[in-house]
């Protein structure tokens, strides 16, 4: 699947969402799987599960993030990245085999506004991608409320300076806990 391919893929991810169900693992063929999608107004981010060569599969999978910036009504990709996948990444783990309900493995900044004219004034669009213990079914970050899929990996994207705190909750509601992303982003 070559950069172009990708692109049309977290395109079709931004305009009908993911599927209903968490994917299993790859089909026959397929190189592709959305993970995680998360919109806060004009700015988003798409994961998704990755192989980086064809069959047969002799490299392990990565888990990339790009994020997108609404203008005009169309999505504008803004850039991304990624790692390699932990082995068996679609398996949902404990808070005790992760050693916490909620394991950051992934973090980036794209510039929003990157046509204009002086260097300085320049807006950012942070993402970061999370790996979530089973017992976690939502995600509270701010006033928004984000499920958590079967899989268990999930992204948070923000426009703001300060990033955001992110609760981990479970089924009835309750905090399990709560990820400071200034102090985790500055330890990184």
């Amino acid at each position: 699947m070559n950069d172009n391919e990708v692109h049309a893929e977290c395109l079709r991810v931004l305009q009908d969402g993911l599927p209903e169900s968490a994917p299993a693992g790859f089909d026959d063929g397929m190189e592709f799987l959305p993970l995680g999608l998360d919109v806060d107004g004009d700015i988003a981010v798409v994961t998704f599960l990755r192989y980086q060569s064809p069959i047969p599969r002799n490299v392990p999978p990565f888990i990339e993030g790009w994020t997108y910036h609404r203008r005009d009504g169309e999505w504008m990709e803004l850039g991304g990245g990624g790692g390699s996948a932990p082995d068996e990444p679609l398996a949902r783990r404990s808070a005790a085999d992760l050693g916490a309900h909620l394991q950051r493995y992934g973090a980036g900044r794209t510039v929003r506004n990157a046509n204009r004219l002086l260097p300085w004034g320049a807006k950012w669009v942070s993402q970061v991608r999370l790996r979530v213990a089973a017992e976690v079914t939502h995600l509270r970050v701010g006033k928004r409320v984000l499920p958590v899929p079967d899989h268990g990996h999930t992204a948070v994207v923000w426009g703001a300076r300060r990033a955001p705190a992110i609760e981990a909750l479970d089924a009835d509601g309750a905090v399990l806990e709560t990820l400071s992303l200034d102090q985790a982003l500055a330890r990184a």
